[in-house]
């Protein structure tokens, strides 16, 4: 007697390829979530009062605050800050108060913190050679609060931290990861503008651009500094060009240097 022929399989096992397009279409599905979200907090961060900002910004400023000290060389930065706030066009002026720490450690770095302060560290000030090269670092910070990049970073942050978390519960290290891949050429279009508001304001001040690209140069030296594949800031070299090819274009002429402030200077 011939075997019954076996029963239809109603519930065939899904292809590689049914499975990879599934895949694809959920992780689709995940990065319009974010980009629909971050949309809509880029929007709502343009639409907040300045004031709002300084508020949040207080309890940063107070970290930092025990770790500078008053000094001339914190008086002479703020004077120098002012000048470039001066020249900051009419239409473009919010209602911002910016301040300088001065934090005299050896670390390379200047940070804009929300609230209207500007962090430099004297490592940074070592490394400069003129008064012109580190008035375009304070002018690419300005940059960032006309843009309130930071705002957009912590809000872009919470975003991508929210959304996983919905997802697949409390895995931390997968926020991270997600949140350094997604935000590392967003982070690089934002030092971008700020660089170009730097040159603009360095321009308004001394009516020439001498000093815009030395600071990126010396950092272009350095070993392994222009791998900027997952960096937050795009690589020196690649920023010296772009800088380059707007002073050109803009007609930006380059003259002489001004000296870097004697009290600014460590022997």
């Amino acid at each position: 007697m011939p075997a019954p022929p076996a029963p239809e399989d109603r519930n065939p096992e899904a292809s590689l390829r049914e499975l990879l397009t599934l895949g694809g279409m959920f992780v689709c599905a995940i990065a319009l979530l974010i980009w629909l979200l971050n949309f809509s907090v880029n929007w709502l961060i343009v639409q907040m009062p300045v004031s709002w900002e300084q508020r949040l910004g207080q309890a940063l400023v107070k970290i930092y605050e025990p770790q500078a000290q008053p000094s001339p060389a914190q008086d002479e930065l703020n004077a120098l800050l002012d000048r470039l706030e001066a020249e900051i066009p009419e239409g473009a002026k919010e209602k911002r108060d910016y301040q300088l720490l001065y934090i005299p450690q050896d670390v390379v770095n200047a940070a804009a913190l929300p609230g209207d302060t500007v962090l430099v560290y004297q490592g940074l000030l070592d490394q400069m050679d003129s008064e012109n090269a580190l008035m375009m670092v304070l002018g690419h910070e300005i940059g960032h609060f006309a843009h309130r990049d930071h705002l957009r970073n912590i809000g872009r942050a919470l975003v991508i931290r929210t959304v996983i978390s919905s997802i697949f519960g409390d895995v931390s290290w997968l926020g991270d990861a997600a949140q350094i891949v997604s935000s590392s050429r967003f982070s690089q279009a934002q030092e971008k503008q700020a660089d170009e508001y730097g040159l603009d304001l360095l321009y308004a001040t001394y009516g020439q651009v001498a000093g815009a690209t030395d600071f990126f140069e010396a950092m272009s030296q350095q070993q392994g500094a222009n791998w900027d594949f997952l960096a937050t800031h795009p690589a020196p070299a690649k920023r010296v060009q772009h800088l380059k090819t707007l002073i050109q274009q803009r007609g930006y002429p380059i003259g002489e240097y001004t000296p870097l402030p004697e009290v600014l200077t460590q022997d």
